[in-house]
């Protein structure tokens, strides 16, 4: 398609006197796979909430699938095909595998979920479906809160992809994994992203993962958008790295 998924227009957030987010602009093509880096406190993720409207921008655009959805709820946001998976993951520790991923389904299909026993045959066919697609089918009467740190992360996924995104944003999905795990989860979401014609953009620390699975890399810095390009590109930018990659001596 030629028109972009995603389109962000001169983005702009004040906390106070604190500029978070400075003029941001920039478009993701469907079907791309887009990381956004930078240090500590640069405003990746007040960009990302910025998108998702977790946080109202003070001036700027958001347009998504060709629509202004500026300032629209969060929930709105989703249900149009948006979904964000965070650091630390929003699942329900005390809910069963399976209870956790019939909620988004039960939303995605604007119904409530009522805390009192929903059949255990209640959407099962889906849910199984979307377990399997990130491999923990096998624990779905296990307790949410009792699984691994990375079986979490893969429920996490699995949640958002009952909401049936368009565009998934991950915020640092290697984060709290060991190096092994990290590469399995960014193999799986780059694979789910060709298999369920996904675009996805994603936050993240570890530059190994980051210049091994993106297709385009934006650097931000201090607020601003401080260059995008391929990785090889942001690799030998001067600019970013001064900023962000340490500088070091050219070979």
């Amino acid at each position: 398609m030629s028109e972009p998924i995603l389109k962000v227009e001169k983005l702009n957030r004040y906390f106070g006197a604190l500029h978070a987010a400075k003029d941001v602009s920039f478009e993701v093509p469907y079907g791309q796979v887009r990381a956004v880096i930078g240090p500590n406190g640069a405003g990746k993720s007040t960009l990302m909430d910025l998108i998702c409207n977790r946080t109202t921008p003070s001036s700027g655009k958001v347009i998504f699938r060709g629509e202004d959805i500026t300032g629209l709820p969060p929930y709105n946001i989703v249900r149009r095909g948006m979904c964000k998976c965070f650091q630390i993951t929003q699942i329900f520790q005390n809910l069963t595998v399976y209870e956790n991923v019939q909620i988004a389904r039960i939303n995605m299909n604007k119904k409530v979920f009522s805390f009192l026993r929903v059949g255990d045959t209640y959407l099962k066919d889906e849910i199984i479906h979307f377990l399997s697609l990130v491999g923990i089918q096998d624990k779905i009467k296990e307790t949410a809160g009792f699984l691994s740190y990375g079986d979490q992360r893969r429920l996490d996924i699995a949640i958002a992809l009952a909401m049936e995104p368009n565009l998934l944003i991950l915020d640092e999905p290697a984060a709290g994994v060991a190096r092994e795990e990290a590469y399995k989860l960014m193999d799986l979401v780059r694979k789910l992203g060709v298999d369920q014609n996904m675009t996805m953009m994603f936050i993240e620390h570890d530059m190994d993962i980051v210049f091994h699975y993106a297709d385009i890399i934006s650097v931000m810095s201090n607020g601003a958008l401080l260059a995008t390009g391929t990785p090889d590109e942001i690799k030998k930018d001067k600019f970013v790295q001064e900023a962000y990659l340490g500088g070091g001596k050219s070979e």
